[in-house]
């Protein structure tokens, strides 16, 4: 997963883990798969158009945020824009629905079964006859060997950065002719369907020297509606092109460019008639919809940024008025939001969601009372209202750590913790011997040295004013101008997801522990956060809280960039939530390269927010980030991916179990027990889905906000001259 705006990467598994668990988990159980999942909370916008409206021809330029480092998306260093690559080159046995749910691609398989389970699981691939390799040869089990042997983890010459599910594998081979496949398995495996997608040839997984090196920088072999015609690190861009050799419905488009564009650059990079389709922050979204309306500047706006009152395009036309008074500035501001006229906004929530980590490995929060705590602190629908609202997305706090609404294996297990209560959270406080009124011993004073590998002061303003540490609570330390300036109304409302934390690449990524990172959106802090000295805080701030002369002081930490406003903004109220409890709290801020690498992974913070994402295959996806950390050989412990450092045997087990059985029922009964007691252990609190906002043209169909469905790039395209796109209303069905 990933934090907003900062890239995740599956680095530093060994720290040091201390359990906690002197609290009674209460009884928790499974809930019945009837009706749980329900749906997703926000449905995908992509302009949809039927092929025969959609022109033949012409290059859509998508903005990225990098030219990835290797095509290969088993490889450590793979990002989210390897997999959009892989989407559109290479096969896929399933592709995910609407509903987040894997379906066969009938595109290379008839079909796709369990056809023996004992002695052993045995899974019949029938492959589309069709089907074929660029260079014509035909897809079939050799293929599907070499991928099994290269990511099976019994050679250690092959440098992957997973191989869920091939180590289960005992042997592949060729079926009752050349388009079938048997896969039969060692042990039984029931995210079998996660498997072989994407497909690579076997001269890519065929050899060690070919999988490490040979499609790092290019695929010369694909087998999908486009294939790779050129990686340019010079002009930052991939082109992909038509498949001369595609059996499926041809590609509309000649060609995609995957060009990397800044975030903060992309709203004027479509006005300059650079780039066609861009994932963009809340504040490009503002200067889109003010483009949008007749008249312009002073009328409200539908989805304003959360920097703006709710609702109003305030923040967009205080910026217009600004610019028009600078000359040349403005002039050109003007110019671009003509330009934008072109373009339009889709919304939607990303398959990801952010959560706040508590690290149980040392200090209070070892405490499992003192996570409780904090978690009973937090009003998870007050949080999400702040950040979903103001975008117009359905703004509901995400229920499960493995699944969100709609999946399969989701449903609401927060009840194992409990919702927010500030009596039970002092309740707890004093349970664990935090008590007011004691004696303290004396703080960090300004100009200490701060968390991070720099030691940076803490009143190193590096980041335009945003670096060091701040405790809030104390009133020696007078908050910037623009910090007072940024407060949140408290009449905001919610209403978007989460979306690549991040950014971001990272948290991104959050398949395979890869993350995708949350755009952050500028949006007002808690009231009270950042308030000047002598300003009470809303609402009763309660004493300080001190055991054996030391005060209850967490120190939060968050990423500093300019891609980060929204974790920060959401970071601030849930401080103005733990001071009402009587918890203070030290915010460090780091910077975005070091946030994930030196503090997440290694285990130097006690509160973080970041993302993750939501695998269509949590048992298998979402065990290394909920495991019980375990020794190491050099006596360290291996956390996995499970950065809070908070598991227990139980949810290991249920784990195992959900994976090694075949009936999707009662694997899906597993992990929400599992999420039950994942919750009750209160190491992670998540918050919301991520919103997903996306510019395209408005000529441009199929594409766009695509929530959990993999985009069908082939049907992605111009519409032909004259005709009409179907009405709005029917872009949301």
């Amino acid at each position: 997963m990933a934090h907003d705006g900062v890239g995740l990467r599956a680095v530093m598994r060994s720290v040091a883990f201390l359990t906690a668990g002197v609290l009674a988990v209460p009884a928790v159980a499974g809930c019945s798969s009837e009706d749980s999942a329900g749906k997703p909370l926000a449905g995908q916008e992509i302009a949809p158009a039927g092929r025969e409206l959609v022109a033949d021809g012409g290059t859509l330029r998508w903005a990225v945020d990098d030219v990835p480092e290797t095509l290969n998306t088993f490889q450590s260093d793979a990002d989210p824009v390897t997999g959009r690559i892989a989407q559109a080159t290479l096969p896929s046995m399933y592709r995910l629905d609407a509903d987040g749910r894997p379906q066969v691609d009938g595109d290379y398989l008839e079909s796709a079964k369990v056809v023996e389970t004992e002695p052993k699981q045995v899974v019949l691939y029938k492959l589309n006859q069709q089907a074929v390799w660029s260079d014509g040869r035909e897809i079939g089990a050799a293929d599907f060997a070499a991928q099994w042997r290269a990511l099976s983890g019994k050679d250690s010459a092959y440098w992957t950065a997973r191989n869920a599910g091939y180590e289960r594998i005992e042997k592949i081979e060729r079926g009752a002719n050349d388009l079938e496949v048997r896969v039969t398995f060692g042990r039984a495996y029931a995210d079998w369907k996660s498997l072989f997608s994407p497909l690579y040839p076997k001269g890519v997984m065929g050899t060690p020297d070919s999988f490490n090196d040979g499609a790092r920088r290019k695929l010369k072999v694909t087998a999908g509606p486009f294939v790779v015609k050129k990686v340019d690190r010079k002009d930052d861009q991939v082109t992909l092109a038509r498949n001369p050799r595609w059996w499926g419905h041809p590609a509309k488009l000649s060609g995609i460019v995957l060009k990397a564009v800044p975030r903060d650059e992309r709203a004027a990079a479509l006005a300059d008639g650079e780039i066609d389709l861009a994932e963009i922050d809340p504040s490009a979204v503002d200067r889109i919809a003010l483009a949008g309306r007749t008249g312009g500047t002073n009328t409200p706006l539908q989805g304003a940024s959360p920097m703006a009152e709710p609702g109003s395009g305030r923040a967009a036309a205080k910026s217009l008025k600004q610019l028009k008074k600078q000359g040349r500035k403005g002039a050109k501001y003007e110019k671009q939001q003509e330009a934008l006229r072109a373009f339009e906004v889709r919304k939607s929530l990303e398959p990801a969601f952010t959560q706040l980590a508590l690290n149980g490995s040392e200090g209070p929060l070892a405490d499992e009372r003192v996570r409780r705590a904090v978690a009973r602190a937090l009003d998870r629908k007050a949080l999400a209202k702040a950040v979903l609202g103001p975008l117009g997305l359905p703004a509901v706090p995400v229920g499960s750590h493995l699944a969100l609404s709609g999946q399969a294996a989701y449903a609401d297990n927060s009840g194992a913790l409990g919702g927010q209560d500030t009596g039970e959270a002092q309740a707890l406080l004093a349970d664990a011997g935090w008590v007011s009124g004691g004696p303290l011993k004396e703080e960090k004073k300004k100009g200490e040295k701060g968390a991070g590998p720099e030691g940076k002061k803490a009143d190193d303003e590096s980041a335009g004013g945003d670096e060091g540490t701040y405790i809030v609570g104390e009133d020696d330390k007078a908050p910037q101008e623009h910090e007072w300036e940024r407060r949140a109304d408290p009449k905001d409302h919610q209403g978007t997801h989460g979306k690549k934390s991040g950014g971001d690449k990272g948290g991104t990524h959050l398949a395979d522990g890869k993350q995708y990172a949350e755009k952050q959106v500028k949006q007002g802090g808690a009231p009270g956060a950042y308030a000047p000295k002598g300003t009470p805080a809303p609402g009763a701030a309660a004493a300080p809280l001190a055991k054996n002369g030391k005060p209850l002081t967490l120190r939060f930490v968050l990423p500093s960039g300019a891609g980060s406003a929204t974790l920060r903004t959401v970071a601030d109220r849930i401080v103005a939530m733990l001071d009402r409890v009587g918890i203070r709290t030290e915010i460090i801020k780091v910077s975005d390269d070091s946030y994930f690498k030196d503090h997440i992974a290694s285990g130097q913070y006690d509160l973080a927010l970041y993302s993750w994402p939501a695998s269509a295959f949590p048992a298998t996806d979402a065990r290394p980030v909920y495991a019980k950390p375990v020794p190491a050989a050099d006596g360290s412990l291996n956390v996995e991916q499970n950065y809070t450092r908070v598991g227990t045997d139980q949810v290991d087990q249920l784990f195992d179990q959900a994976v090694g059985t075949l009936d999707g029922d009662e694997s899906a009964d597993l992990l929400r027990k599992a999420d039950s007691r994942i919750w009750a252990a209160a190491g992670s609190i998540p918050l919301y889905q991520r919103p997903q906002l996306t510019a395209g043209r408005k000529d441009l169909v199929n594409a766009g906000a695509f929530g959990f469905q993999t985009p069908v790039y082939e049907d992605m395209g111009f519409l032909k001259k004259g005709a009409k796109r179907p009405s709005a209303s029917s872009d949301k069905d």
